[in-house]
């Protein structure tokens, strides 16, 4: 559909444009610094992991992903040194899920990333303008749709 330049785009539409405009930038900083066979999902496993090591289940569950699923995006990580799987010390027929050393590497280029991008949009729209635009993100985030389901929140 063409707009006319009186027609504001849809904010749906900005939203989802503006997002893919960063991973963009985030994917090219990335693969300037040695980070080039990052899977879409990868991101949300980092930070899943970051906090504690987890199950596979656990992970599958706060990503809102099947346990199959999971267990296709672990396979590649592991093989690429972002992901590493170690016996459960409570229980011997588990396995817990935590990030490997290149894992760790990737999420800290990342936030930089991510800082020196908000610093950025600071410097051209001012801080209380980026400080506004984030409260209107987060707020959005916590929303539901109209069907009343929760809102469905990836690990971030």
């Amino acid at each position: 559909m063409v707009y006319k330049k009186s027609s504001p785009v849809d904010l749906g539409i900005v939203v989802g444009l503006a997002f893919q405009t960063f991973v963009d930038e985030l994917r090219a900083h990335l693969k300037e610094r040695g980070f080039d066979d990052l899977g879409g999902a990868y991101g949300y496993v980092f930070r899943a992991l970051d906090e504690r090591p987890l199950h596979l289940t656990e992970l599958a569950e706060g990503l809102g992903i099947t346990n199959q699923g999971a267990v296709k995006i672990i396979d590649e990580m592991e093989q690429r040194g972002y992901v590493e799987r170690k016996p459960d010390p409570e229980d011997a027929r588990a396995k817990l899920l935590s990030l490997g050393p290149r894992g760790r590497s990737a999420l800290a280029a990342a936030r930089r990333f991510h800082a020196a991008y908000e610093r950025r949009l600071g410097q051209a729209l001012g801080e209380e303008t980026v400080a506004t635009a984030r409260r209107v993100l987060e707020h959005m985030m916590g929303t539901t749709p109209t069907d009343g389901s929760p809102a469905r929140h990836r690990a971030l």
